[in-house]
């Protein structure tokens, strides 16, 4: 079981969605999903979500909001938890070289119809309203088909 965070950061009506084009071997490779990364040992996922930000956008996030928690059940990967976060502010500059891809902000009505993957149709559409609570999800796969979503709140 591994733990990961996910953050998608939004900039008036815009949405920075990264391309993941670069890395060998990368499960999400032609998909376009959100920023964020593994949480290394003794790390919060708060702390893991701003330091992925940081390496793979430039971005320090001055305001950040944990979402949900998705659960990926695969019988190709291993299960993971993932902690999704929103951001509405931060400082810096985006970087114009990111290892795992290529970032482009992205228009709010535009998102949906990026290449990416089932799941991600589920909970994105959650956490792009401004009045998101907290929700856990579920999400099982049998490859890359998506077969079963169970939603908490």
């Amino acid at each position: 079981m591994k733990n990961v965070t996910l953050c998608y950061i939004k900039n008036n009506d815009k949405y920075l969605m990264l391309h993941r084009t670069k890395k060998k071997d990368d499960p999400n490779e032609g998909k376009w999903i959100g920023v964020g990364g593994h949480i290394e040992e003794g790390e919060t996922p708060e702390e893991c979500v701003l330091r992925e930000v940081k390496e793979e956008t430039g971005l320090n996030l001055t305001s950040v909001k944990l979402c949900g928690l998705i659960v990926f059940v695969s019988d190709t990967y291993e299960t993971e938890y993932m902690f999704l976060f929103t951001a509405d502010a931060f400082t810096g500059e985006l970087i114009k070289d990111c290892n795992e891809g290529d970032l482009a902000w992205v228009e709010k009505e535009n998102v949906m119809s990026l290449p990416m993957w089932e799941g991600d149709r589920e909970f994105l559409p959650l956490i792009m309203e401004d009045d998101t609570e907290f929700f856990t999800m579920k999400l099982v796969y049998e490859g890359e088909k998506l077969c079963k979503v169970e939603k908490k709140f």
